[in-house]
């Protein structure tokens, strides 16, 4: 993906599917039930314990206060931890991601897990490919995370794990985890348990993401292995069907959108070049 110049997107008012990014944007997060933000639960602002059990990688969000910051908060953390303009393209799709997290790290029964940050990473380098800058596209992930008072580092680790895991399995391996022992494996196991239960589990966008690019990562092409990785997780297929086409819906969206401010860049950039010349050619006439 070209570089993105750092100019506004509104600038781009022939850009007819702006709305529709953005309606892609805002479904990205919500589960198949559609998230409500709850307001009956506590949380240990940066509470967070991580289970060291050699097979299992799983943290546990630990409950202490009764205050839950609200989406103007998380919001303002992430502005006040990144302070640089961001690209209307990228700032707006953004904005909408952070909204949605918020509602999702804040439900009852929300506990983060690999999968989800798997997930997470995959949209976000995704969306911010091509950004102009490597060094403020981490430092913006890094704000991101941080404004929801989670780790980066966590998600950027687990994320690497999941993929090396994922690039070492066939198709009928990667189905096979409640068979066999492992790190990754005790984590896919301890997520199946909790959807079991229903109650601690929390299906968002995010993990059908993330289960995607475990079968992505695996070669996994066959049509029944995603029907057969959701069985195994207690997950219901058809919403990791319906989420996963909302996620293929925005890259479309996305990649238009950039292609379009590329063309725009590049014009500009043409027409800043030909008034140097002609203001060089006027000089030496005039001389």
């Amino acid at each position: 993906m070209a570089a993105v110049a750092s100019l506004s997107f509104s600038a781009l008012s022939q850009c007819s599917d702006r709305k529709s990014i953005i309606s892609s944007t805002r479904n990205l997060a919500y589960n198949s039930e559609g998230l409500r933000l709850r307001t009956s639960f506590s949380c240990n602002n940066g509470g967070v314990r991580a289970s060291s059990s050699s097979s299992r990688m799983v943290i546990h969000c630990m409950s202490g206060a009764s205050y839950a910051p609200t989406v103007a908060d998380t919001k303002l953390n992430f502005l006040k931890a990144y302070k640089r303009p961001i690209p209307s393209v990228y700032n707006t799709v953004l904005q909408e991601l952070i909204v949605q997290q918020h509602l999702i790290k804040y439900k009852k029964s929300y506990r983060y897990d690999p999968v989800f940050a798997l997930g997470f990473v995959t949209v976000f380098d995704q969306l911010m490919d091509g950004y102009p800058s490597d060094e403020d596209r981490e430092a913006i992930f890094q704000a991101y995370i941080k404004a929801l008072n989670e780790d980066p580092e966590q998600y950027r680790i687990d994320a690497q794990k999941l993929e090396e895991w994922a690039r070492a399995q066939t198709s009928s391996s990667l189905v096979e985890f409640p068979s066999r022992e492992g790190e990754i494996e005790g984590t896919l196991k301890d997520i199946a348990e909790r959807a079991a239960s229903k109650g601690s589990f929390s299906y968002s966008r995010f993990f059908a993401v993330g289960l995607f690019r475990l079968l992505e990562l695996a070669n996994a092409t066959e049509p029944t292995i995603l029907e057969k990785l959701c069985a195994a997780l207690n997950i219901d297929k058809r919403s990791v069907d319906r989420d996963l086409d909302v996620y293929r819906n925005l890259l479309s969206k996305l990649v238009q959108a950039k292609e379009l401010l590329k063309e725009y860049v590049a014009r500009e950039k043409k027409k800043r070049e030909e008034r140097v010349e002609n203001q060089k050619a006027n000089e030496a006439v005039t001389k």
